[in-house]
């Protein structure tokens, strides 16, 4: 498997868990209290904004040719590092 497949085949998986973590959230935030559930509103609103960003970057990689999908990789490698940071700081606040 060349190395750019590799790469968005990894990226897609990620995106899956991403998805399923914010669902989570979601349900959380339905039995929480009036503030908990502003917090997890404030926090879900910004994971699904920069999950839509990695989706963008996911898309450009797919459609990217062979010359130009390293430049596209690093941004998307950027993009993915702010989205598990914020999943992961998100997460560690709710508990």
């Amino acid at each position: 498997m060349d190395r750019q497949k590799e790469f968005i085949e990894e990226l897609s998986a990620q995106m899956v868990e991403w998805d399923v973590a914010i669902e989570l959230l979601q349900e959380q935030a339905e039995t929480g209290t009036p503030e908990k559930r502003y917090e997890y509103a404030r926090a879900i609103a910004e994971l699904q904004l920069k999950r839509d960003e990695a989706a963008e970057k996911l898309q450009g990689l797919a459609a990217a040719g062979e010359d130009e999908w390293e430049e596209l990789k690093a941004g998307a490698e950027m993009i993915w590092d702010e989205v598990k940071a914020a999943l992961r700081e998100t997460l560690k606040k709710q508990k």
